[in-house]
């Protein structure tokens, strides 16, 4: 099958330079200089790609990328900008450009674009994956036929077909990571690495060393050169989970490779080029955290080019049985066992809770109740909750406080053998005494429930002598 790309450009030097470049890549081509020659050819031949100049005599690229969308949804369109209008390139992904290139023209990223484009399978004839997709399509992840499900889906189908950073947004649990998985399994670059990374996770003082590598000697420690995430997924998707707890000067550089497409490890002097598409998300609002002068407002726009909201499992409720059973066929075959069933009282249960912890919270409450069940049948007794089914999320706002009494004195007697320290110890030991009563000595949820991580709960037990 001969692949045919569609040039348009008002620059017959450009024009030459890409029929040149795309023929020595085995490809055929044919030219326009301006929107109504583009048009003409794409009614009389067929295309597999479309390569357009932003600047056309009689419109822009946007007015033909919008065109393509429209009557040959199935070509992907790539644009080429004037350098620094960047701008443009971003409105033109958001459009639905499949990339950018800009002028000028650097023929290896030209290639390299041009080459990832025609691995969409609509691109070489294959069926284009549909907004309405069965889950098979999407992958395993999405479970789910709720109206907000079926949308969500619809939005990955239409952004896997792009190169253009996407910021993920939603509450902690609700399955970001899952969804940028999904995009990633129905992109071009399904069969290239996908590299998840929680930002929040890493060091401070190792974050620009785990992202882009370092070279032997360049710090203490470094005892051999090191290759960076970037660098592992090369050709593929890198997933930058809790973005917005990066360090303001490692923001700087990732706008740089974001930019460049090149990267430089720690301590070397030479950059290296990396085709990485960046998928990113936190369960901060982002906006937020740009006002609070946290997260860098040109790297903030840089990765929220397109932005997909995942809903709450509050907001998808109707997906609860089909979420359960999922779950609990992935136990039974986790610990080669019989799947257990929801008796109907545990059903209803859960579908009167509230989940802040989202499908995280579900499947941590699924597999407990596994392995207390009796005769592989949840009751509703074997369901453990943070809080009372039916109450209000946690994101409610709290009931008001009764004052305090005047006649009540909070002051602390500081003798001669008081201790600071010990005093606040024994405030903690309360605190976390209390929390570990009222969640049942659950430590996951005695943790949420005094605002720490759990590794942070673990560590002051053993600490205070409570583990």
């Amino acid at each position: 099958m001969t692949i045919r790309i569609l040039i348009v450009d008002d620059e017959p030097d450009i024009r030459e330079l890409l029929e040149i470049t795309l023929g020595r890549m085995s490809f055929a081509t044919s030219s326009a200089k301006d929107l109504a020659s583009a048009r003409h050819l794409l009614s009389t031949e067929d295309f597999n790609l479309c390569l357009t100049d932003m600047r056309l005599p009689d419109g822009d690229g946007i007015e033909l990328v919008e065109y393509i969308q429209k009557e040959y949804n199935h070509m992907p369109v790539a644009v080429i900008t004037a350098h620094g209008t960047t701008e443009t390139a971003i409105k033109a992904l958001k459009t639905g450009a499949f990339d950018f290139v800009s002028k000028p023209v650097n023929l290896q990223k030209l290639r390299d674009m041009v080459n990832s484009a025609l691995r969409l399978p609509q691109a070489r004839g294959g069926e284009a994956l549909a907004a309405d997709a069965p889950q098979s399509r999407i992958g395993p992840s999405i479970t789910g036929q709720s109206s907000r499900v079926v949308e969500l889906r619809g939005q990955i189908a239409k952004l896997a077909r792009s190169q253009a950073p996407i910021y993920i947004s939603g509450e902690s649990g609700s399955g970001k990571e899952l969804a940028a998985r999904a995009i990633h399994q129905n992109s071009s670059r399904a069969h290239e690495p996908f590299i998840a990374v929680n930002c929040g996770a890493i060091p401070k003082e190792l974050v620009e060393s785990e992202l882009f590598g370092h070279v032997k000697g360049s710090f203490t420690g470094a005892d051999g050169d090191k290759q960076g995430l970037f660098q592992a997924a090369h050709g593929g998707t890198l997933f930058l989970d809790e973005i917005a707890d990066l360090p303001l000067h490692t923001q700087v550089k990732l706008l740089r490779v974001i930019q460049e497409k090149a990267i430089r490890p720690v301590g070397s002097q030479n950059e290296q080029p990396v085709d990485v598409r960046i998928l990113s998300a936190t369960h901060k609002n982002l906006a937020k955290e740009v006002e609070l002068g946290h997260m860098r407002q040109d790297l903030y726009f840089r990765l929220n080019v397109i932005e997909l909201a995942v809903p709450s499992l509050r907001e998808r409720l109707a997906d609860i049985p089909e979420l359960c059973l999922s779950i609990l066929a992935k136990i039974a075959k986790e610990n080669t066992d019989d799947v257990c069933q929801l008796s109907d009282e545990a059903q209803e249960a859960l579908l009167q809770y509230n989940f802040p912890g989202n499908v995280r919270e579900l499947e941590n409450i699924l597999q407990r109740a596994a392995t207390l069940c009796e005769k592989n049948t949840i009751q509703a007794s074997n369901l453990e909750f943070i809080s009372a089914p039916g109450s209000a999320p946690e994101s409610a706002p709290a009931p008001a406080t009764e004052p305090p009494n005047p006649n009540v004195d909070d002051s602390v007697d500081i003798g001669d053998d008081f201790s600071l320290e010990k005093h606040l110890e024994s405030i903690e030991i309360e605190a976390i005494e209390k929390a570990l009563e009222e969640t049942r000595w659950n430590k996951t949820a005695a943790a949420k429930k005094l605002g720490m991580s759990f590794r942070s709960l673990r560590y002051r037990l053993k600490k205070l002598g409570l583990d």
